[in-house]
């Protein structure tokens, strides 16, 4: 049997418009607690023993990258100048600039470069959880909050069951040919879950935790913040 290995990709070529005034720079080079946003999930994976290589997908002409200091972790990262206008756009074509530097059937642990909270024993439990099934996974957490659907007014229009409903996360995994195959063909997904679902796949969903989160507007900033150094994280 052919050992498969483990690479990550993360795309970072946005801008972060939710941010609003926060957001003099693209969202994924704010300082949190020292260092870039993006720098927490790139430390976190390259940390990753079972990971061999973490690359991460900017914009072309991105000129921030170069700003920081990014020797220590050297050694695994990996920057790809090939970012395009959406998430899916950009992880296809960092999966397209890679595809000679991994097999078909190696696994991709696609994590969002705002998800700075990223911890290795997520990375671990979505690893042991994922790595022999073929439809793949995402971290994820069920839905605790009751759900309104508005109408076209703000009112709510319905209340929606929350049962066997989860909320997405990331990293989320798959193997490299099948999820560029889906990405090539589904090019309006927000996640790489939804190309693989409309694949014909059934990902598997590993429940994750909270901390886990994902910065999207100011105050998410300061909530990422009080994690990483409750978590004794300066880096």
């Amino acid at each position: 049997m052919t050992l498969t290995s483990y690479y990550a990709l993360v795309p970072a070529a946005g801008s972060g418009s939710r941010m609003g005034d926060a957001a003099a720079k693209p969202k994924q080079y704010l300082p949190l607690c020292g260092r870039p946003l993006i720098h927490h999930a790139l430390a976190t994976l390259c940390a990753v023993p079972r990971i061999a290589r973490v690359f991460v997908v900017l914009s072309p002409d991105d000129g921030d990258w170069d700003g920081h200091d990014w020797s220590a972790l050297a050694p695994k990262l990996s920057p790809l100048f090939c970012g395009g206008g959406t998430r899916a756009e950009s992880v296809r074509n960092g999966l397209r600039a890679i595809a000679g530097q991994v097999r078909e059937q190696d696994w991709m642990l696609v994590h969002d470069a705002a998800r700075p909270c990223l911890a290795p024993w997520h990375v671990d439990a979505l690893i042991d959880a994922v790595g022999n099934d073929e439809a793949g996974g995402l971290l994820a957490m069920p839905v605790a909050d009751t759900l309104k659907r508005a109408d076209g007014e703000g009112r709510i229009a319905a209340t929606v069951a929350r049962d066997q409903l989860w909320q997405a996360q990331t990293p989320q995994m798959f193997r490299h040919k099948a999820l560029r195959r889906a990405l090539e063909t589904h090019a309006g997904v927000t996640d790489e879950a939804g190309a693989m679902e409309l694949q014909g796949f059934r990902p598997r969903l590993v429940a994750a935790d909270p901390t886990n989160l994902k910065v999207t507007y100011p105050l998410d900033l300061q909530l990422a913040g009080w994690i990483l150094q409750h978590r004794g994280e300066t880096i």
